[in-house]
């Protein structure tokens, strides 16, 4: 190419570059051609035909530099059966696995995947998957997105996973974890951190190493988590949602600060005590509040945004009263006690 024209050398690059992303890598294309066979060649995958390149295979995704598998995204397919092939784990610059609403898919997520060291986002959810959350996701460095949600997983959540520095976002809802929540999960996370962990058998204290990590959005939701929740709170926190409802929470709520930032607060079915804040009524966003099935007491606060909030927010609580519950007793003249 010595010689060759500015406007001729772009024009060669570009088609070397084209050629790259239309063709498959040979290992890529054995790895796609194997997941297809372990998977009883399957209907959702009839584009992945011999006479095509890979790149354009449906699900597929490829570099359009290298021309590299760096997606393979497997949505909707109630006929899809089997286990999680033991070949994904060779497509080694994959960076986003996504099996999503596969219900037929079983089996444990394979040792294999261990292998994927650029894999950014990991989704198995609405699948048959059962066993472990395993300990080998710990290596995937830099993994920012695990969703593993609605499976059958069982057993501890690995603290392995809480050594992941890029990692920012875990959903695990609606499987059957139990043990206690990691304490130092997502303690190395980004800002904006996303936890996810309803729907399951989880037990022991909220770890109070959470002050430390920066949530935009936690669900704790339906667990048997018991103590304090005071170190999801603070009105400096960029936390905007907020469910905890459905565990065995005790605490005092009466100096609890809430985040600003906050649109979704559920603290429904526990037994905290104490009083509503009155700071609840500067929130200006919060559009969701819900204390009922407590132990609280005291005058609902009024003022702000409470008129928001009826009477369903604040039931079967202790002694809780005022607007929108019924008024509170005034004390007769010379009450002291």
């Amino acid at each position: 190419m010595a010689g060759a024209s500015p406007l001729l050398l772009l024009s060669f690059l570009l088609l070397v570059s084209m050629a790259a992303a239309d063709q498959c890598h040979d290992d890529d294309h054995a790895a796609l051609v194997a997941i297809d066979t372990a998977m009883g060649s399957p209907y959702h995958f009839a584009s992945w035909t011999p006479d095509s390149a890979c790149c354009d295979w449906y699900d597929v995704d490829c570099d359009a530099d290298t021309g590299r598998v760096v997606g393979l995204r497997v949505y909707q397919d109630a006929n899809m059966s089997g286990a999680i092939p033991d070949a994904i784990g060779n497509l080694t610059f994959l960076e986003t696995l996504t099996l999503h609403h596969l219900p037929a898919i079983s089996g444990a997520i394979p040792e294999s995947l261990a292998a994927l060291s650029n894999l950014s986002e990991l989704t198995i959810s609405y699948t048959g998957v059962s066993g472990p959350v395993p300990s080998f996701l710990g290596a995937l460095t830099a993994l920012t997105l695990l969703d593993l949600s609605y499976n059958t997983l069982t057993g501890a959540i690995p603290p392995s996973i809480a050594d992941l520095t890029s990692l920012s976002s875990i959903n695990l809802r609606r499987n059957r974890l139990s043990g206690t929540i990691p304490s130092l999960l997502l303690s190395k996370s980004p800002d904006g951190a996303y936890l996810q962990l309803s729907h399951n058998n989880l037990s022991g204290a909220i770890p109070t190493e959470f002050a430390a990590v920066n949530f935009s959005y936690v669900d704790l939701s339906r667990n048997a988590l018991s103590g304090e929740a005071a170190c999801l709170f603070g009105a400096d926190k960029a936390l905007q949602h907020l469910d905890v409802s459905r565990n065995a929470l005790n605490f005092d709520l009466s100096a609890i600060e809430f985040p600003e930032q906050l649109t979704y607060v559920d603290l429904s079915h526990n037994t905290i005590r104490g009083a509503i804040p009155i700071q609840v009524a500067t929130v200006t966003g919060l559009q969701q509040f819900n204390v009922s099935f407590n132990r609280l007491c005291g005058t609902v606060p009024t003022g702000g945004n409470m008129s928001r909030f009826d009477r369903y927010s604040y039931l079967h609580n202790k002694c809780l009263c005022g607007a929108p519950l019924t008024a509170c007793r005034q004390r007769p003249v010379g009450y002291l006690h």
